[in-house]
């Protein structure tokens, strides 16, 4: 380990210096910024609801309430000069009638299919799931002229799908509960958290603590005399490599470094794979994908092969993710010879799920339900079941918040349980066992 960082701190400080310091470091900054940019022709949103071939979701996640903004603050698309046309509807020539803008502000009229729409529901219904009903009033249109009573039956009750989507929108405009408001509000916390591990409240040079990037130089600085001549003091003023960009490309290629050493350890062998999803601090959905094989020593070792990003938990995303991940190290699908997950739909589903879209590719890859899974779920089962068990883990997860915040009742509990059990041996209440393992350990 220190070897590798030492090899890439090195050929790092010499990669610096070749190009230019700290003007190609300013170079990647702006290119890497301008790569990860989303970007959308608001303006060029098309109002007619019958054109917008695109759904919410179907846009970047990085500018979805810039677009249900833009589309709500315009307002429904209400045309009303235009001559609708009439469709003859249970013997009638009936037409869709202008008046109903005044009565229904979210109502939407769309020219190209000569249908009715809902604005509100087409910005928030994917949200709702199935709560939201059909797709009538989102894409598909209303064009039942002769019955009104349908748009009030859509507007539904206090509790509504509907009424979910008018009060999204509106939360969309409150700006004191606006995403942006609150990451504003806790932009500064989270970069104090993320300086914790990684850099350290105070980086000055009497401090206790730099942070565990300068630690692992100074302790690399002090058993090694050619890290030690070009860190810290005896650095040029502008190359010291303790930038925050360069830390970060520093510890990248430290990732890459272990991967390849897990990929040298993993060989031609077979493995399994475990994966599992989850959702980091930024609030993005991270796969982790673990491999497991036996090494050349015969041991079987589960390493981390690292995350990947995605926008949808679709077992076909989640395929994607995967192959991915696995062809960016050299690795086949053809290798796999096991797969263990948790019990969702979209990873073990008979029909369309991970397991199956791996199977197919791989007879061999066997499918195997995470025993910790299992393990959660028999307890949520019997908690259920059971008032006095849901009771037991709901006092158990108190007790745990309350003392495990503070040093005081920690040991206070501890103190008062050891005395507890000294009463109970000497009332012969509990027995301390026949074996030494469990006299000492009693009595410890």
């Amino acid at each position: 380990m220190i070897e590798f960082v030492y090899n890439y701190f090195d050929r790092y400080a010499k990669i610096f210096k070749k190009k230019g310091g700290r003007r190609w470091m300013l170079k990647r900054k702006f290119d890497s910024s301008q790569k990860n940019r989303v970007e959308v022709d608001l303006p060029e949103l098309q109002s007619d609801p019958g054109k917008r071939l695109k759904n919410i979701i179907d846009f970047d996640p990085n500018i979805h309430e810039r677009v249900r903004r833009k589309y709500y603050l315009d307002g429904a698309f209400q045309p009303r000069e235009h001559e609708f046309p009439q469709a003859l509807i249970q013997g009638t020539l009936r037409r869709f009638n202008r008046a109903w803008f005044d009565e229904f502000k979210w109502l939407e009229y769309s020219i190209e299919k000569d249908a009715a729409l809902c604005l509100y529901c087409y910005l928030f219904k994917n949200e709702l799931g199935h709560q939201g009903g059909g797709d009538t009033f989102v894409s598909e249109g209303f064009r039942d002229w002769k019955n009104k009573d349908k748009l009030r039956k859509h507007e539904g009750g206090h509790n509504s799908a509907h009424k979910k989507t008018l009060s999204k929108c509106q939360d969309l405009l409150n700006q004191e509960q606006h995403i942006e408001t609150s990451l504003a509000r806790s932009s500064e916390q989270n970069r104090q958290n993320y300086r914790v591990p990684f850099r350290g409240h105070d980086e000055s040079q009497n401090s206790i603590n730099q942070g565990n990037f300068l630690e692992l130089l100074k302790f690399l600085a002090c058993h090694n005399e050619e890290v030690r001549r070009v860190s810290f003091d005896n650095a040029p003023g502008n190359d010291k490599l303790i930038c925050h960009n360069i830390q970060k490309d520093i510890v990248r290629s430290c990732a890459w470094e272990t991967t390849n050493v897990i990929l040298k350890e993993l060989g031609d062998n077979f493995f399994s794979i475990l994966l599992d999803e989850s959702r980091d601090v930024s609030v993005k959905e991270q796969l982790a994908i673990v491999l497991r094989f036996v090494d050349s020593k015969g041991c079987v070792v589960e390493r981390l092969l690292g995350f990947k990003h995605f926008t949808r938990t679709t077992a076909q995303a989640l395929k994607c993710a995967l192959l991915d991940l696995l062809s960016a190290h050299g690795l086949s699908v053809s290798r796999i010879r096991g797969q263990r997950y948790d019990g969702a739909s979209n990873m073990q589903g008979e029909i369309n799920g991970l397991k199956d879209l791996i199977l197919k590719e791989n007879e061999c890859a066997y499918y195997i339900h995470c025993f910790a899974h299992q393990l959660q779920l028999a307890l949520i089962a019997v908690a259920k079941n059971h008032i006095n068990i849901a009771s037991l883990f709901h006092v158990l997860c108190n007790i745990v918040n309350v003392v495990g915040g503070s040093c005081k009742r920690h040991d206070s509990l501890r103190e008062k349980q050891a005395v507890r059990i000294i009463q109970a041996l000497e009332n012969e209440e509990i027995t301390k066992g026949r074996g030494l393992n469990q006299e000492s350990t009693l009595n410890r």
